[in-house]
């Protein structure tokens, strides 16, 4: 994997149950182009930021975790293809489980000549593929935001999807907050009311 490109990280959680089934490390990606109209995280569109990391890390920091294995969110993952493939393909080779967030829809990227877009199909179990649509919010089905979103099970690793949509708040050492999990704007505006100015930051899938 040495010659793999660096993953931009804009954040990694080790342990989490909101962002997937059962307890799963998440990793979300810098840079979108898709820049979905109503996204929760804009802030993750720009490809400046985030940490240059490589695959080899991060897939062991997902096998050190110990949970049953990796959420892949953004930002757009299948825009650094070749950085995930490559901690995909390590993950499960660790027995472990890998579902894959994208804004594209599965057609364009079965389509796709990119051998790394290829590459991070085959190493995914479960992928949650569609953009998000603010006209079809879903409140039915776990961790997806619009109906359009399409479950493609790739593998039968990861068959059950049902389950809560959970909210996880975080708050670090130095008193800032995060959340992640999957809210409507009123949950989380009110969630977030009174908290200092500065100190929140969604980080949604």
């Amino acid at each position: 994997m040495s010659d793999t490109p660096l993953v931009r990280v804009a954040r990694f959680l080790d342990r989490t149950t909101a962002e997937g089934p059962g307890e799963r490390s998440a990793i979300w990606v810098q840079g979108c182009s898709i820049r979905c109209a109503g996204c929760f995280n804009p802030h993750l569109f720009g490809t400046r930021g985030g940490t240059p990391t490589t695959p080899e890390s991060l897939a062991d920091r997902v096998v050190a975790a110990g949970t049953s294995g990796v959420t892949l969110l953004g930002g757009e993952p299948f825009e650094q293809a070749a950085g995930l493939a490559a901690v995909a393909a390590g993950v499960r080779r660790a027995g472990l489980t890998v579902m894959t967030f994208t804004g594209y829809e599965y057609a364009y990227l079965r389509s796709s000549a990119d051998e790394h877009v290829a590459a991070l199909l085959s190493a995914t179990d479960l992928l949650v593929a569609g953009p998000f649509r603010q006209d079809l919010i879903d409140r039915d089905r776990p961790w997806v935001g619009s109906t359009n979103q399409e479950f493609l099970h790739l593998t039968g690793r990861l068959a059950d999807v049902t389950g809560p949509d959970r909210l996880e708040v975080t708050v670090s050492a130095a008193g800032d907050i995060a959340v992640n999990g999957w809210a409507d704007s009123d949950t989380l505006d009110a969630l977030l009311a009174g908290l200092p100015a500065g100190r929140a930051r969604p980080s949604d899938h």
